[in-house]
């Protein structure tokens, strides 16, 4: 199984199982709640879809009353257009075909775990997918927060779970737990 089937399979497990009443939640990534986050994997599903085709689309807001439908289709389109591996060859609208898949790879796991963490689930991936990942996000850090894509490092210890130092490079805490509650 390959890493972006791996990838979208924990994310859709984590859709799956979000409540309707949990969409109001806020998540790890402060500019968006579990609604909006959904929202933001919808909006640019489509572009990373059509990535793997050297197809530029451009993103699209969808609206739907079957969000979790819809993105789950979404998820299961990406990966069947990132399987040939002629996809992960070239360049794309978005740069080396390559760096767009792992790239795209990260954010599949960054958001399950955003998901995951704001609806208070577990969420289990196997260590050779986040050491690909790491090395990824690791390589590509800076650019990402120069792009904006990422928020400024938060520090992780060197010995720390891989995850957590995954989450630590896009500016996430991996501690944490949901909205502060300011007596």
């Amino acid at each position: 199984m390959s890493h972006m089937s791996t990838a979208a399979g924990a994310l859709a497990d984590v859709v799956s199982a979000i409540e309707s009443e949990q969409l109001a939640n806020p998540t790890p990534c402060a500019e968006f709640d579990v609604r909006e986050l959904v929202h933001h994997l919808l909006y640019w599903g489509p572009s990373l879809e059509g990535a793997a085709r050297k197809e530029s689309v451009s993103p699209s807001d969808v609206e739907v009353a079957d969000w979790r439908g819809a993105l789950l289709a979404q998820l299961t389109r990406t990966v069947d257009a990132w399987t040939p591996a002629s996809a992960w060859d070239g360049m794309t609208g978005m740069g080396p075909a390559k760096m767009v898949g792992e790239m795209i790879v990260g954010e599949l796991v960054v958001h399950a775990w955003d998901l995951a963490r704001a609806t208070g689930q577990p969420l289990d991936l196997p260590d050779d997918l986040l050491t690909y990942v790491h090395d990824g996000v690791a390589a590509g850090a800076d650019q990402g927060r120069e792009m904006g894509l990422y928020g400024p490092e938060v520090p992780v210890p060197s010995d720390a779970p891989v995850l957590d130092r995954i989450l630590g490079l896009t500016g996430r805490d991996p501690a944490w737990a949901g909205a502060v509650t300011v007596p």
